[in-house]
């Protein structure tokens, strides 16, 4: 099943994709998509239901975030050995965790708007996972179980205010609309393996990254369980998983950061596309 929101930023209606790819709202028989709505039970229940009795909805109306009422967005740093060296970091013995602000969320095609003073803003595709089962110590081999679904996830970064502006990274990481997710959440029954998912980006047209999470340091079943060692994760948390090489900090002979007018355009043949403007019109 692939979970979508629509409409106007904040009015946003609960939907899926039916299987002929019609978008059908289901705000008649479902509040919204939220946490308590990504349990087994209810993702299951939904599941049942004949999509194509509800109503069909424009392909070109709005897509939000696919999910609402995120109490926690956590990322995963250097999590492919080709981002670390490219990066040049060494390479971790244990997954690097960080938290991205629940503000810097955003939709698959709204507009990112880079910080007040931003020089060195990047991009990096991910794999976000959705957590569907309240989660505490874990075991590796029981994580998968504790996934509602996989979606797309720009971990867009601030360098300079990650790298240069002492203390934490999350200072360049959650800069508003720098979390853009989805345009969809696809159900963990539709994802055989989470190892083998393409990831790719470009940038005004230029491929920049080609990824696959087969190249994962860390699996997302190991990321599930070993988190859950930090911290209790509950529905609706978001889990995005590191990205492969080819961000602009890394690009030879010179960086490459992003400027007002530059388009993005990411995606996964499993997950969906995402594509969006950049804007230099600061926020507030």
């Amino acid at each position: 099943m692939k979970i979508v929101r629509m409409g106007e930023a904040g009015h946003e209606r609960p939907g899926v994709i039916d299987s002929s790819g019609t978008l059908r709202d289901l705000s008649g028989v479902l509040d919204d998509w939220t946490g308590a709505r990504l349990v087994r039970s209810e993702l299951e229940r939904i599941a049942r239901l004949a999509h194509d009795r509800y109503p069909a909805v424009s392909s070109g109306t709005r897509l939000g975030m696919p999910i609402t009422g995120v109490r926690k967005f956590i990322a995963i740093g250097l999590n492919y050995k080709d981002h670390a060296e490219e990066a040049k970091l060494p390479i971790p013995s244990e997954p690097v965790i960080f938290c991205k602000a629940t503000s810097s969320l955003s939709g698959p095609h709204d507009e990112v708007v880079l910080p007040r003073g931003s020089q060195k803003s990047d991009w990096e595709v991910e794999l976000g996972v959705v957590i569907g089962t309240t989660s505490r110590y874990v075991e590796e081999s029981q994580a998968l179980q504790h996934v509602a679904g996989y979606c797309l996830v720009n971990d867009l970064s601030e360098r300079e205010f990650q790298l240069e502006r002492g203390g934490t990274w999350d200072k360049g990481k959650g800069c508003d609309t720098f979390g853009p997710i989805g345009p969809w959440l696809v159900t963990s029954d539709e994802i055989e393996d989470p190892q083998d998912i393409d990831l790719w980006l470009e940038v005004n047209g230029t491929r920049r990254q080609d990824g696959t999470t087969r190249n994962m340091i860390f699996s997302v079943a190991k990321l599930v369980a070993y988190t859950s060692c930090f911290m209790t994760l509950e529905p609706g948390d978001i889990l995005t998983t590191g990205t492969p090489k080819g961000v602009g900090m890394g690009s030879k002979p010179n960086p490459v950061f992003l400027k007002d007018g530059d388009r993005i355009r990411l995606g996964s043949s499993k997950l969906g596309i995402q594509e969006y403007s950049i804007s230099a019109g600061s926020r507030g």
